[in-house]
């Protein structure tokens, strides 16, 4: 299994419930497929570099998780079919990049704490 990151942008007209229910369900595809989501952060409503759908801001999402690489594709076809997402972004972590998410991790959920 190797280890992976998807961000994903939803769009900006959500609202809070809506937007978790769509993390839910992307989430859950992950975990029906066999892997194992570590790790959700929402980075909030931000401003995108250029309009997508004439949308100026939208809901940013990362799910950092380990996964089989064929559920990889059935999860962007998912993703893809749904009228919430605007873009997305999957990647495959090497070495280093796993140890700095694993940093980021400890350190984001520090800040959790205080």
């Amino acid at each position: 299994m190797n280890q992976y990151e998807t961000v994903f942008i939803l769009t900006p007209v959500l609202s809070d419930d809506q937007m978790k229910e769509a993390v839910d369900k992307f989430k859950g595809i992950l975990e029906a497929a066999g892997a194992e989501v570590f790790s959700e952060e929402n980075w909030g409503l931000k401003k995108l570099a250029y309009p997508i759908d004439k949308k100026t801001t939208g809901f940013y999402v990362m799910l950092e998780f380990k996964a089989d690489p064929s559920a990889i594709k059935n999860f962007e076809v998912q993703l893809r079919r749904d009228e919430r997402v605007i873009r997305f972004m999957t990647v495959k972590n090497e070495k280093y990049a796993i140890q700095y998410a694993e940093k980021r991790r400890n350190k984001f959920a520090k800040k959790e704490e205080a």
